[in-house]
């Protein structure tokens, strides 16, 4: 058999072109790829959400994912594809909807902001007649994410920082509770969502949310998108869209009740010695200060016995750059959990 040309195109699927998730109009047993018309560019053109949704043979709830609500946060977008590659719509009931990327034009910008240094997961819920980013936010709520039973929010570290696999989640809301420990990351945080990120907007909605931090920024790390691609299998599982079955979990996640960045008060090169998940103690080295000449001008202790949930690996900063993230353990038994 001949090998394929390298140069020969590969005929793709059509994406279909639509102006709202309308679940009732796609058939059972189908799998479609859509491109959701959200409002248009300064061109007149439209901006369109890639996204992909799968319907079952059977009614049942609607699960949702989103990936690249910050433009250079690509590690969620190889777990929607897998979610979606490993989807059996013989076995699955209810619909999996993903917007593949949420923030289009700082995907295309390689930028975290959506335009104008706009933070677009501080100022969800948006507003119908408000500046750009407010009414993409609005038509973002109202058009796709309103309509999931379940969300989970795919993210990774900013530029020049690093992250451990992570959940933030309500651990105090019995449903989002569970859907992170699902998840089975390395970590977990407890974290009241904020009333103007998405997943914050979500839960006062009533739809039980989570965020997943999957490592750093602008690059593919295998190992984190399939353990969060078997995460979202079992909360699919647990949610009876999906039959269940045995999966190694692995170690438990180490669970925080708190957390805090530590900052820099002078400007220089920094370098920062505990790794991702080390758990540290008061008083151990944490980074380390030197100026331009080599000349070491402060050094930074633990301030309380933690976990490193995410660190900066940016060594030039001025003062007031980020050190790292550190999670306070929880007491053993401070969150009830149900049997997974």
């Amino acid at each position: 058999m001949s090998k394929p040309s390298a140069d020969r195109p590969v005929e793709r699927t059509p994406a279909k072109r639509v102006t709202r998730l309308d679940i009732d109009a796609l058939p059972h047993g189908t799998t479609h790829r859509l491109l959701l018309d959200l409002m248009d560019d300064a061109l007149g053109l439209p901006i369109q959400l890639p996204m992909l949704v799968a319907r079952g043979r059977r009614d049942g709830p609607v699960f949702g994912m989103t990936a690249a609500l910050h433009g250079n946060e690509l590690n969620g977008i190889p777990v929607i594809h897998d979610v979606f590659r490993h989807l059996d719509l013989d076995q699955l009931r209810g619909t999996v909807v993903a917007v593949v990327v949420l923030n289009v034009p700082g995907f295309r910008l390689h930028q975290r902001e959506l335009d104008e240094g706009t933070d677009l997961n501080k100022i969800f819920p948006g507003r119908a007649k408000g500046n750009v980013a407010q009414v993409y936010a609005h038509r973002a709520v109202q058009k796709v994410v309103r309509r999931f039973d379940r969300l989970v929010d795919l993210h990774t570290a900013s530029f020049g920082r690093i992250n451990s696999l992570y959940a933030r989640a309500d651990m105090e809301h019995e449903v989002a509770a569970h859907m992170a420990r699902l998840m089975r990351p390395q970590i977990i945080l407890h974290n009241r969502p904020s009333d103007r990120t998405l997943r914050g907007t979500m839960m006062a909605l009533g739809i039980p949310s989570v965020t997943i931090e999957i490592g750093d920024p602008q690059r593919f790390q295998p190992q984190f998108i399939k353990s969060t691609r078997r995460g979202i299998r079992r909360i699919l599982a647990d949610m009876k869209m999906l039959p269940k079955r045995k999966l190694n979990l692995g170690p438990p996640p180490v669970i925080c009740d708190k957390s805090r960045w530590l900052y820099t008060d002078r400007g220089g090169l920094l370098e920062v010695y505990p790794e991702l998940t080390d758990l540290v103690r008061k008083g151990d080295m944490l980074a380390r200060l030197t100026d331009v000449f080599g000349e070491v001008v402060r050094e930074y202790r633990v301030p309380e016995d933690a976990v490193v949930i995410g660190k900066s690996v940016n060594p030039a900063g001025a003062t007031g750059a980020r050190i790292a993230h550190l999670g306070r353990v929880a007491e053993p038994g401070r969150f009830r959990a149900q049997s997974t």
